[in-house]
């Protein structure tokens, strides 16, 4: 991965603030749901994310200063250079590669096996008797060293839920670009955009822990209601009669369906607000009643049309 302060477009001196907001400002422009057609954006997006979580966290920041970890959080062990051990051939074994240096696989050996023929039961002692680890730095302990090894990468996932499972909190089927299918409980209140990391369910490493997945919630659209906030609208269809002369009506709530009263002569150019019914219960419910006429005509609700026109006139427009 490339420099993570090159990747965020900051100085080394900037400041926690300004990196979250040069993070912001470009998990905005590559966001997946903003680019749905680009597969480049979700690369940039996750290299952007990737640059973040290395920065944000001041551990790690202070190890990437000072050279300790590279840009994918790997350890850079002191004294491997283009030579090997100490920059020249001396001391290569025999089968290592051209100039005496190191491959990956024998580096591992050796830290496998313990430099010098010593055995790497335990870490070796230093100054002061601080035991070095290269998989972390004086005074790390031998135990758990291979878990610091190179982690995989991040993968991002995007899913679109319904407004009822986000106002459940409900646990939705995830894809994973492998194909595997996850289960996944969505947090209370959920946001749209909201990312969920889920941990080690990202690209495998051969030398460390997976990485993990990042899943990004959007809201689908629902053929019954159309969110305003955390207001929710929906429209219920009601007979001619009803409207006049009132009724008891099945409308649906994110909870399920509800009955409510329509007064006689409801003014449909209203919507009648339920409390409290809207999303996660910060929000209502406003219900549009939609008055039905009966299909194919009517030759009596045409008379009383024609009798209310001529008879009883009333404005609804200026």
């Amino acid at each position: 991965m490339r420099d993570p302060y090159t990747v965020l477009g900051v100085s080394r001196s900037a400041s926690e603030k300004d990196i979250k907001s040069a993070y912001r400002k470009l998990a905005k422009k590559y966001h997946p749901d903003q680019n749905p057609d680009d597969p480049s954006a979700h690369g940039k997006f996750a290299e952007a994310t990737h640059a973040y979580d290395l920065l944000n966290d001041k551990d790690k920041r202070t190890q990437f200063d000072r050279g300790e970890i590279d840009a994918d959080g790997n350890p850079r062990f002191a004294g491997f250079g283009n030579g090997g051990f100490g920059g020249g051939a001396r001391g290569a074994r025999p089968g290592a590669g051209a100039g005496g240096g190191f491959s990956a696989e024998d580096i591992l050996k050796e830290f496998m096996s313990g430099f010098g023929g010593q055995p790497r039961g335990g870490a070796r002692q230093g100054a002061g008797g601080a035991q070095w680890d290269p998989f972390g730095g004086a005074g790390a302990a031998g135990a758990g060293a291979g878990a610091r090894m190179g982690k995989g990468d991040d993968v991002v996932v995007n899913i679109a839920i319904s407004l009822e499972d986000a106002h459940k909190a409900a646990s939705v089927p995830v894809r994973m670009p492998n194909g595997k299918v996850l289960n996944v409980k969505l947090p209370e209140k959920v946001e749209e955009g909201q990312q969920i990391r889920l941990k080690g369910q990202g690209s495998q490493s051969p030398m460390g822990e997976p990485g993990d997945a990042l899943v990004t919630v959007k809201f689908e659209k629902s053929k019954t209601f159309r969110r305003d906030g955390q207001d929710v609208r929906t429209d219920v269809p009601v007979t001619l009669y009803e409207a006049v002369l009132g009724a008891k009506v099945r409308v649906p709530t994110l909870d399920g369906s509800v009955e409510l009263n329509l007064p006689p002569g409801v003014d449909t150019s209203k919507a009648l607000r339920l409390k409290g019914k809207g999303l996660y219960g910060e929000g209502d419910l406003y219900v549009n009643i939609r008055v039905v006429l009966p299909p194919g005509g009517d030759a009596d609700l045409e008379a009383l049309a024609r009798f209310m026109r001529d008879q009883k006139p009333y404005k609804v427009r200026d």
